[in-house]
C-alpha cells in the first residue's frame, strides 16, 4: 500500500508559478512511476504529467508542454510539478498517482492504482 499527499496548491495571478509537491510513504514507491493528473468543475480528469522511477523517461500533456516540468527525488520518497507560465485554464484540483505493479512510464489514469486526495490551484486572470 502507498499513502500519496499533495501539497503546494494555492490561489495565484496568471503567468504566476507555483511547485506542487507529492510525498509518498508505504511500499516501494520509488521503483514505480508516479503520474499527475487534474480535474476541472464539471469536466474530465486530465493527464498532466508523469515521471518514470529514475527520472530518466517524462510525458506531459499537450496543454502543459513548455511550462509544467515534473522531476523526483526518491531519496525523499517525493515527487514535484513545477507549473510556470499559469493560465486560468490550469484551475484544477491536482493530483497525483503511482503505479503499484507497472515500471514503464504511463499517462493513463486506468494505469495508476494509489491516488492521492488532491491540492487545488486556482489561477485569476
Amino acid at each position: 500500500q502507498v499513502q500519496l499527499v499533495e501539497s503546494g496548491g494555492g490561489l495565484v495571478q496568471a503567468g504566476d508559478s507555483l511547485r506542487l509537491s507529492c510525498v509518498a510513504s508505504g511500499r516501494s514507491f520509488n521503483v514505480f512511476p508516479v503520474g499527475w493528473f487534474r480535474q476541472a468543475p464539471e469536466k474530465e480528469r486530465e493527464f498532466v504529467a508523469a515521471i518514470k522511477w529514475n527520472g530518466g523517461a517524462t510525458a506531459y500533456g499537450d496543454s502543459v508542454k513548455g511550462r509544467f516540468t515534473v522531476s523526483r527525488d526518491n531519496s525523499k520518497s517525493t515527487v514535484y510539478l513545477q507549473m510556470n507560465s499559469l493560465k486560468p485554464e490550469d484551475t484544477a484540483v491536482y493530483f497525483c498517482a503511482s503505479s503499484a505493479f507497472n515500471t514503464k512510464l504511463l499517462t493513463a489514469q486506468a494505469d495508476y492504482n494509489y491516488w492521492g486526495r488532491g491540492t487545488q490551484v486556482t489561477v485569476s486572470s
